[in-house]
């Protein structure tokens, strides 16, 4: 191996122990106790710290069972970490274990060991001291009392039963209701539904024309509010004398579904001026002369009362009802 090689490693090994070193030092441990005086088989914590950078590897020291041969582990908590608030980049974890002893004296734990990139660090030993538990020896030893006998009465049976008390008093009073029910309840009578007469279609609709013809809508300027109800009126009696759709149908749709019924052609045709009359107020802002307002709604009486339904119709055919008119 050369001069050059050699002296190369030599510069590399020590880069790694000078960095390896330098990590170490960012890092310190340490190891404390709660209590450093306990009672005999009392307990106490210890605590196993690490101060490190946030990404930096610190290997915990592995206790068992036992730490020395007079200081038991109990349990194993399980690791805090805390962020330093002033430098984000530092945390310190904390494991903490439940130690006792039965052994009265001073006993030391020897330095706890931890693993920083291969190097190890330790904390300093702790010293725990164990006391007796003092006896008053000028005291006489007495027996152990006998367990005392305590009366138990019929108050103590009711406290210690109430739930199964109140869910057989429950079921007492359900059995108790249930037959008085069966017992008294009286037979069904049959229900007589009496069946209003339906009101024909046509005395609805002179009904509500004259109605409206009360409001004085238009003589009050609402002329499209009066042509929408004049037209509300006779597309609702339509549908009912007519058995068609109207709500959903525009004029033109409502007069080619009237004629494959037997509307006779003068009827149909006065029923198409006051519907096209109506839309035009509606939908082209036109407005009628006063006796055209007028003359809308006795047409629309006049139309209701010669295509009403007779009181014996004709058998229907298709597309409509009633008789011919």
């Amino acid at each position: 191996m050369s001069y050059k090689r050699l002296f190369f490693n030599y510069i590399l090994l020590l880069l790694i122990l000078v960095g390896s070193g330098a990590s170490a030092q960012n890092i310190q441990v340490d190891a404390r106790l709660h209590d450093y005086t306990i009672k005999l088989g009392d307990q106490t914590k210890l605590f196993l710290v690490a101060t490190q950078p946030a990404k930096a590897r610190v290997d915990f020291p592995k206790l068992g069972d036992t730490i020395t041969s007079t200081v038991q582990v109990v349990s194993t908590g399980k690791a805090d970490t805390v962020i330093d608030q002033k430098n984000k980049g530092q945390i310190t974890v904390t494991q903490s274990y439940v130690i006792t002893s039965f052994d009265a004296g001073v006993h030391t734990m020897p330095a706890f060991s931890f693993i920083v990139n291969g190097s190890t660090l330790k904390t300093g030993e702790l010293t725990i001291q164990v006391q007796n538990v003092k006896v008053d020896t000028t005291k006489s030893i007495y027996d152990i009392k006998q367990p005392i006998a305590v009366s138990y009465t019929i108050w103590d049976w009711l406290h210690d039963h109430w739930v199964w008390i109140v869910i057989g008093l429950l079921v007492v009073g359900a059995v108790v209701g249930l037959g008085y029910y069966l017992g008294n309840r009286k037979a069904k009578q049959p229900v007589v539904e009496v069946k209003k007469p339906t009101i024909p279609a046509h005395t609805v609709a002179i009904e509500k024309l004259k109605a409206l013809q009360t409001k004085k809508l238009w003589q009050a300027g609402e002329t499209k509010l009066y042509y929408s109800e004049l037209t509300d009126i006779l597309r609702e009696y339509l549908e009912r004398r007519y058995g068609i759709k109207t709500y959903e149908k525009t004029t033109e749709e409502i007069i080619t579904s009237l004629k494959s019924t037997q509307l006779n052609a003068d009827n149909l045709g006065k029923l198409q001026r006051i519907l096209v009359t109506a839309d035009l107020v509606k939908f082209a802002k036109e407005q009628p002369a006063p006796h055209e307002n007028d003359e809308v709604l006795e047409k629309s009486l006049d139309f209701v009362v010669k295509t009403q339904q007779s009181a014996t119709p004709a058998a229907n055919t298709e597309g409509g009802n009633g008789a011919t008119v």
